[in-house]
C-alpha cells in the first residue's frame, strides 16, 4: 500500500455503518492503521476489521457510547494503548430522526443532537493535543446536505448537522496553526439504511434532481473524506464539501 497516510494512525466513529466502514477501508488502502468505533453492532466493525487485516492493515475495534462525554477520553486512551497516538480523526458517527419538529420529545432530540454534534466534538477534544504536540492532523466530519439547506421533518437532524458545520469552520479556525486541519462532507442522498425510510415513489423523485442521474455510494463519500484526510489536502481547512452529484436539495 502506498496512498500517502502510512505510518499514521486513524480513527473512525461510526465504522460499523455504510459511510463509516467505507471510510476505514479507504483510510487503509491509504495506508493508514485504522481505529474502528462502534457502539451497538460490533460484529459488522469486527467483519471490516477483518478486511482490512486481510490486505495487511493494522485494525482494531473498539466499542463506545459517544453520546456520553466521558466516552472519548476512555476512547483516546484504548486506542492510544492499542494502536498509538492518531493523527486523523473521522467523526461517521450518526443517527437520522424523521419527525416533525411539534411531534419530537426531548429525548429524542437529545440523543440526535448528542450523538450527531455532541459525539464529534468531544473526540475532537479528545485526539486534538497530540495532533497538536506533532504538528499535524486531520480531523473531518460526516454532515449532510440538510444541515446546508434544512429538511422538513428532519428538524433535530438538520439541526445537529448544521451545527457540525458550525463547529467545523470554527474549530479550523483555532487549530490551523498548529498544522490540524479540520473540514467536513456534506452527502446528499446515499444508497445507505438510513435512507431506507424513503418509498418508491420518493426516491425516483430524488433521482430526478440529480444531474449525476444515480444516488450516491458509501465509496463516493469515503474517496472525499480520504483525500480530505490526506497531505495533499494540507492548505484546506474549514470547508464543507457536497458530496451530492449536483443535487438540487431546495424545493
Amino acid at each position: 500500500m502506498n496512498g500517502g497516510l502510512e505510518g499514521r494512525i486513524a480513527v473512525v466513529t461510526g465504522a460499523s455503518g455504510a459511510i463509516g466502514s467505507a471510510v476505514a477501508r479507504a483510510l487503509a488502502r491509504r495506508g493508514a492503521a485504522v481505529a474502528l468505533v462502534c457502539h451497538a453492532r460490533a460484529g459488522r466493525a469486527e467483519a471490516v476489521a477483518a478486511e482490512l487485516a486481510a490486505i495487511g492493515a493494522r485494525a482494531a475495534v473498539i466499542r463506545a457510547d459517544l453520546t456520553r462525554p466521558e466516552e472519548a477520553e476512555r476512547l483516546r486512551a484504548d486506542i492510544e494503548t492499542r494502536l498509538g497516538e492518531a493523527q486523523v480523526l473521522v467523526n461517521a458517527a450518526g443517527v437520522a430522526l424523521y419527525r416533525l419538529a411539534l411531534e419530537t420529545d426531548p429525548a429524542e432530540w437529545r440523543r440526535v443532537v448528542e450523538l450527531n454534534l455532541g459525539a464529534a466534538f468531544w473526540c475532537a477534544r479528545a485526539f486534538l493535543p497530540a495532533m497538536l504536540r506533532k504538528g499535524w492532523g486531520r480531523i473531518v466530519n460526516v454532515g449532510s446536505i440538510w444541515g446546508e439547506v434544512g429538511a422538513a421533518g428532519e428538524v433535530a437532524y438538520s439541526a445537529s448537522k448544521a451545527g457540525l458545520s458550525g463547529l467545523t469552520k470554527a474549530l479550523a479556525k483555532e487549530v490551523a496553526r498548529g498544522g490540524v486541519t479540520v473540514n467536513a462532507v456534506a452527502p446528499g442522498v446515499i444508497d445507505t439504511p438510513m435512507n431506507g425510510a424513503f418509498d418508491e415513489e420518493e426516491r425516483r423523485e430524488l433521482l430526478e434532481r440529480i444531474p449525476a442521474g444515480r444516488f450516491g455510494t458509501p465509496d463516493d463519500v469515503a474517496s472525499a473524506v480520504a483525500f480530505l484526510a490526506s497531505e495533499e489536502a494540507g492548505y484546506i481547512t474549514g470547508h464543507v464539501l457536497w458530496v451530492t452529484g449536483g443535487f438540487d436539495p431546495l424545493p
